[in-house]
């Protein structure tokens, strides 16, 4: 029975994951079409006629930690998705499901993180959808977000200085552009994230000045770009840096 059933493991990266997504998703979803970069690719967004678009679907146990909370996870995981590929985000849409008893207090919280980030990053929420389920239905609430981007001035800039050392597959940061022997850059400290949900989470509570790193993104890229020679990127969400590697490789 267990092999007929979707386990945890299959949702939090790695090689599970992988193959869940590969003999069943893309089995039937995947169909041949004119994206630049589109399911097929496995990345975080899909390029379509210059335009990048990202969907992620956002749960967190606890729902507040320090130094955020599902809400500012949910903004900021799709504006990285789309700024890691070498795009500027420029809207997003937010989709909530919501446990019937689910405190307004808590939901008023959660809201507010979300528009921090929006006007922090300049990338508005222009659209969404709220949908209540029965008690039990779902833990406490999940988000959706989902955004679109544009491709920004300094990418093509950026993929020139990275040609006059090797050739680049893609015109954007794929996975599918790294090779042997590029050098990989983590951009801050490993593990603050979980270790800041870990300390807050029943049954693991610990004290902890360690606060998640969680935040958009947009700005470094852009920042980084501009200096030229990168020719991939990729924010490390569920799975950490482990499966950031995974999934480069």
């Amino acid at each position: 029975m267990s092999g007929n059933i979707i386990t945890i493991a299959e949702g939090a990266g790695g090689e599970r994951m992988d193959s869940l997504i590969k003999n069943y998703i893309l089995k039937h979803l995947y169909i041949e079409d004119d994206s630049e970069v589109g399911l097929k690719d496995l990345d975080d967004s899909a390029v379509i006629n210059d335009i990048v678009f990202s969907t992620d679907s956002h749960t967190v146990e606890p729902l507040f930690f320090p130094g955020g909370d599902i809400g500012k996870l949910a903004v900021c995981g799709t504006i990285n998705d789309i700024s890691v590929l070498g795009a500027k985000p420029i809207a997003l849409s937010s989709a909530f499901i919501i446990e019937e008893g689910f405190s307004k207090d808590e939901f008023d919280k959660i809201l507010e993180s979300m528009r921090e980030v929006s006007v922090k990053s300049g990338v508005p929420i222009v659209t969404g959808d709220t949908k209540v389920v029965e008690k039990g239905g779902i833990k406490g609430i999940a988000i959706n977000t989902s955004g679109i981007g544009i491709r920004t001035e300094s990418l093509d800039k950026n993929l020139e200085e990275a040609e006059r050392y090797r050739k680049v597959k893609s015109r954007w940061l794929t996975d599918s552009n790294l090779a042997p022997g590029d050098v990989i850059i983590i951009s801050g400290r490993i593990a603050e994230h979980g270790i800041a949900l870990l300390s807050f989470r029943e049954g693991y509570g610990f004290e902890s000045k360690i606060r998640s790193d969680v935040a958009p993104l947009n700005d470094l890229m852009d920042t980084i770009l501009r200096e030229g020679g990168v020719v991939s990127a990729k924010d490390p969400t569920r799975g950490g840096i482990a499966n950031a590697l995974n999934e480069l490789s």
